[in-house]
């Protein structure tokens, strides 16, 4: 089945809707047993992904951030799927700072090959597959392309995160020279280096592979890499543990970026 991707930005926008609801309004903030932050907006937005995407093609599995508990021994025999964070930056959203997003990706073979990112509260939507291109579209407007940014910036642009920072991101800080930090929450950090506003994102800390895969698939299709620390290409589902190791996102593929860890 070929992916109709404006259909999947379309998913994407409903759930943000669903999101935006509850973000108008109080809400609870639940603990999960990871002491990460649950709230009704990040089950209103499952609903809605899981709901049309079955519904679009029931053959493809769907795996959640929020229905995660599939033992790897059955998720491990899916050559396609999609993956799924229907709230991410849930931080960001307590905060109410905007800095949040929904996320859906296709996975092939391991590979993340098409993915949606979209922004609710500022009604954006990053999408692309790969080999095909990427685009940004806010709100009525005509989708616009977008790509990595040709050259370095001097000083180097640095996408980096409000909520979580540490030491080993430091460290890489001092060693790459003069540069500039460029804030964001989510998984806006890596649609920064997609559409050029970010030479690297260095991310030196824990994530799940539902927070990364739908902007991978953007940065890629935008001409950027996501790698691990020893450059080699992010992939899903290889493992028991849905946690990624440490990566990079980045424009410039000539740059040997693990010589700064």
């Amino acid at each position: 089945m070929k992916i109709d991707l404006n259909r999947i930005v379309e998913i994407a926008r409903q759930a943000g809707e669903a999101i935006m609801t509850v973000y108008a309004k109080d809400f609870d903030v639940i603990e999960k047993e990871d002491k990460s932050p649950l709230t009704e907006a990040d089950l209103a937005a499952h609903r809605v992904i899981v709901e049309s995407l079955t519904a679009l093609d029931p053959s493809l599995p769907v795996l959640s951030e929020e229905s995660a508990a599939i033992p790897f021994a059955e998720r491990s025999r899916w050559e396609r799927y999609w993956l799924v964070d229907p709230l991410d930056g849930t931080r960001e959203f307590v905060k109410r700072n905007g800095e949040f997003t929904v996320n859906i990706a296709l996975i092939e073979s391991g590979r993340a090959v098409c993915g949606a990112v979209h922004v609710p509260a500022l009604g954006a939507s990053y999408y692309g597959c790969v080999g095909e291109g990427a685009w940004k579209v806010e709100g009525d407007n005509p989708p616009s392309p977008i790509r990595v940014a040709a050259k370095r910036h001097d000083p180097l642009r640095v996408a980096g995160s409000r909520s979580h920072a540490g030491d080993s991101l430091q460290r890489f800080l001092e060693r790459i020279g003069p540069h500039e930090i460029v804030s964001m929450g989510s998984s806006l950090k890596l649609c920064l280096v997609a559409e050029g506003k970010a030479d690297i994102y260095p991310r030196l800390g824990p994530t799940s592979e539902w927070d990364t895969a739908a902007a991978q698939a953007v940065v890629e299709a935008a001409g950027g890499m996501v790698t691990d620390t020893e450059m080699q290409p992010l992939r899903y589902n290889t493992k028991d543990s849905l946690l990624n190791p440490h990566f990079l996102v980045f424009a410039d593929s000539n740059a040997k970026w693990s010589d700064y860890l």
